[in-house]
């Protein structure tokens, strides 16, 4: 199912349709813990299901769990029932660690596992597009070398970081193509940690990573989408554009009518309601209000679709994301 002709088909101001980045919420459906759901591939292939058929999503996102890599690579992962896995420790403290980190082979960890829920979540959704999740080389790297020591190595040391960045840049393309041989119909890249480095950072530490790997994973039937929801993604906007992904997914912290004011005609933009703020804090009436406002500001720009900014947590209430698809549908 070929993504992009989906994406602009329901872009701009005629679009009833919205493409969230929506998973973990289907939890409260399933009488299931987020424990349960980060370690089942069944789990996630039924909670695939449940938001494809159970709302009106362009296509399923499988779980956006950004600690699945850095745990193949060893990194100590900390579990909880109710928030998505997060990663604690420094793996990598110096070049010596660098030069010995190993690439780890797609059978360590929960990689596998993850691939597996994107095949099953294939034989149960036939109807509309699956995109897998992983992460960004940039934000691995600085989950294996801490998201605040990683920002010093890069001025007093970045030969150390360039040398992770290689080898989490060769296992993203390995664990991406294993998504695309499981039959997915593209990928959610999440590079939110270079969205607070300077354009000239990111242009050295991230943007070559993830065009590498882009250009490795992308063909006319597998998509590529980019998200990066930092709070300097403004800034970044021409080096961003340069990806040459399917589309972009742009974070709350930006302004997405800046956004596309600056974007290529090209380029299909998506975002961004506040996915904590709307999703889970938010009420029915105040999510109508975002999305009619969102529309109002960017619904003219024929590259605009409609999403969360962010990946929706857990807990939000469903009667907000039906409030969400339901403005969605308003717009027409």
């Amino acid at each position: 199912m070929n993504v992009r002709e989906l994406l602009w088909a329901n872009a701009g101001a005629a679009s009833t349709r919205a493409l969230p980045i929506l998973s973990f919420p289907a939890i409260q459906k399933m009488d299931a813990t987020v424990r349960e759901l980060v370690a089942s591939p069944e789990l996630q292939a039924r909670a695939m299901e449940i938001i494809a058929h159970q709302t009106q999503t362009l296509a399923a996102v499988s779980l956006m769990d950004l600690s699945v890599e850095a745990e193949a690579f060893g990194a100590k992962v900390v579990f909880s029932d109710h928030e998505v896995p997060t990663v604690m420790g420094q793996l990598v403290e110096d070049e010596d660690d660098a030069q010995e980190l190993e690439v780890p082979p797609l059978s360590a960890g929960r990689a596998a596992l993850c691939v597996e829920g994107v095949r099953q979540a294939k034989a149960l959704i036939t109807d509309k597009p699956v995109l897998a999740g992983m992460i960004g080389p940039y934000s691995l790297a600085g989950r294996l070398m801490d998201v605040t020591e990683i920002m010093y190595t890069c001025y007093d040391e970045p030969e150390t970081v360039h040398a992770v960045l290689e080898k989490v840049t060769q296992y993203l393309i390995a664990y991406g193509t294993a998504f695309r041989e499981a039959g997915a119909d593209g990928v959610v890249m999440a590079e939110p940690l270079a969205g607070i480095l300077s354009p000239e950072m990111a242009e050295e530490f991230s943007m070559p990573y993830v065009k590498r790997i882009f250009d490795a994973l992308k063909t006319d039937s597998f998509a590529v989408i980019y998200h990066n929801c930092g709070n300097s993604v403004e800034h970044m906007l021409e080096g961003i554009f340069a990806l040459d992904a399917d589309a972009y997914h742009f974070g709350n912290a930006s302004d997405m009518e800046k956004v596309l004011a600056a974007a290529p005609e090209n380029a299909l933009c998506m975002g961004n309601i506040d996915p904590a703020g709307a999703f889970v804090h938010g009420t029915p009436e105040s999510m109508t209000a975002a999305v009619q406002d969102l529309a109002a500001r960017c619904g003219r720009y024929p590259n605009f679709v409609l999403s969360s900014g962010c990946d929706i947590p857990a807990t939000a209430s469903w009667d907000n994301i039906r409030a969400f698809f339901d403005a969605a549908a308003d717009r027409g």
